[in-house]
């Protein structure tokens, strides 16, 4: 029996990364031998078990043949007899298909510390065609390393795509992928291989179309939707904000999509047409209802947010009612956080002032403070309670708006 320490903790070793999760490798055993030695087993599609003490997970030396459509379609078989260099083989990409010893000897056969040095993401071997995750999962790595992907192995993604091999993949599997991506340093770059790969026009329709819309050049140098898009998600990755928010980030302009921007008025027809996209988005891939609900308010209401000076206060107490933002002040900054990436995710406005961020909050605060009871409890006609603490809550916005100060114009 020898054990090896496989993958990602190779990898980031070589890197100079913390090494967050260690895998192993278990050549020349059977689970019988595995069980003799304490070791738990878990799963029944490998043989893997945890260690008894570090219940860190060990697998038993395997092949894989394909058997049928998606990532689940396959035959694995595992024997004493199968080496660590077919181990290995079975791996998607060649930085993740190395293996170290007892005596911390790196065992490369597949070019994985080349690759590295190269900063390139290839292909161990044709295998990587038979599950269409590690299109995904290549996308990913680039977002978390800033690595390019090799020209024969996009060309090996796209032909899985034309296969229609992306089709079969589960949406919970998906969104699984495209949350871990939307948390790396460069999300963009995820979704740059994806959509040179032909996948993201399988997966998510409404984000590829937004690359090739063109936006008013006043308001944006960049001038096409996709590219501002990726740049207001990078924004976001760069605050470190959460999931929530950097997905609200990316979805927050797909009505442009349907709505060039050159036959708007200035309010807000994109953002209204947008939604049902964002819905249908969220729909497909099972997206948590943190992150819809979330994209579907920045979607709606950015635009508004963008104006907040220029509002009535009946307005800004309409926009806090349709946010629901008195009960959920936090869901509600993250809006703002969302609007203030929007806002600086452009060519030459990465620095830009964004006072409609503080502007709402005290505006949301005087409202928040009106004492609601007191006003119960002294109106005499029961049925005008509501529009009595509304009218309260309004006048409160009104008075805050008016000690405010303006911004400059």
């Amino acid at each position: 029996m020898q054990i090896y320490r496989v993958g990602g903790a190779v990898r980031d070793r070589l890197l100079g990364l913390p090494v967050k999760d260690v895998d192993w490798v278990v050549v020349g055993a059977t689970p019988a031998a595995m069980l003799a030695q304490g070791f738990q087993p878990v799963g029944k599609d490998f043989p893997v078990f945890l260690h008894p003490d570090t219940h860190e997970e060990y697998a038993l030396a395997r092949l894989e043949r394909k058997s049928g459509h998606g990532y689940t379609g396959f035959e694995v078989h595992a024997s004493p007899d199968v080496t660590l260099e077919e181990d290995l083989l079975r791996r998607d990409l060649t930085i993740n298909a190395m293996a170290e010893d007892a005596d911390g000897q790196v065992i490369d056969p597949y070019g994985g510390q080349a690759d590295l040095a190269a900063r390139t993401l290839r292909h161990v071997s044709p295998a990587f065609a038979e599950d269409p995750v590690r299109i995904l999962r290549l996308a990913r790595f680039a977002a978390r390393f800033g690595f390019a992907t090799a020209f024969e192995t996009m060309a090996l993604m796209r032909q899985m795509v034309a296969a229609g091999e992306v089709d079969h993949l589960v949406p919970e599997r998906v969104w699984q992928e495209i949350a871990k991506g939307l948390l790396e340093a460069r999300p963009s770059l995820m979704f740059a291989a994806l959509r040179e790969s032909g996948a993201l026009a399988r997966i998510a329709p409404e984000l590829d179309a937004l690359w090739g819309v063109p936006q008013r050049a006043d308001y944006h140098p960049e001038v096409d939707t996709g590219l501002h898009t990726m740049l207001v998600l990078d924004y976001a990755a760069a605050q470190g904000w959460p999931l929530a928010t950097r997905f609200a980030a990316l979805c927050h302009d797909l009505g442009k999509a349907l709505t060039p921007a050159e036959v708007l008025p200035r309010h807000i027809q994109h953002e209204m047409r947008g939604v049902p996209l964002v819905e249908a988005l969220c729909q497909r891939l099972r997206v948590p209802s943190e992150c819809r609900d979330l994209a579907v308010l920045t979607c709606r209401e950015h635009t508004l947010v963008h104006t907040a000076f220029e509002l009535h206060p009946a307005t800004v107490w309409q926009l806090l009612q349709r946010c629901d933002a008195l009960r959920r002040p936090e869901r509600f900054g993250q809006l703002l956080d969302a609007c203030l990436a929007d806002a600086r995710g452009r060519w030459a406005f990465e620095d830009c002032a964004y006072p409609q961020a503080d502007y709402l909050r005290a505006l949301l605060a005087a409202a928040a403070a009106v004492n609601a009871g007191a006003i119960a409890a002294a109106c005499a006609d029961k049925r005008q309670i509501p529009q009595a603490v509304e009218a309260a809550r309004i006048e409160a916005i009104a008075a805050a708006k008016a000690g405010y100060p303006q911004p400059a114009s």
